[in-house]
């Protein structure tokens, strides 16, 4: 928002840092993790779902945008293909770090009540 000097909510959800998919899903873990224990079925799952969605974001969205740029780079169209698309390591790491940070704070709000 600050770059383009307008609200960019258009941007949203499909790159930059953090990821937000990443803090999504880390936080989902982190609170059935510290709310009904790593051995609890719904960890497992969590685990699991947290993983698929930080791979496709690092693997396949990143090459999808790559492939907007160079496709829009060739094409000559009046509204060119989104090429902000998926997500580096470092922001998958700092999505997890906020989805960490987030979770610990919920659940020590809902401890003090």
């Amino acid at each position: 928002s600050i770059r383009a000097k307008k609200l960019a909510f258009g941007l949203i959800g499909y790159g930059g840092m953090p990821s937000n998919h990443s803090a999504i899903v880390s936080s989902m873990v982190m609170l059935i993790a510290l709310q009904e224990g790593i051995t609890h079925p719904a960890f497992g799952v969590a685990i699991t779902l947290a993983f698929i969605v930080m791979m496709d974001a690092n693997s396949l969205r990143r090459q999808v945008g790559k492939h907007a740029e160079k496709i829009n780079q060739l094409s000559q169209v009046d509204k060119p293909l989104r090429e902000r698309m998926g997500h580096t390591r470092l922001e998958i790491l700092g999505g997890i770090v906020t989805g960490f940070i987030v979770a610990y704070l919920l659940v020590l709000v809902s401890s003090v009540q």
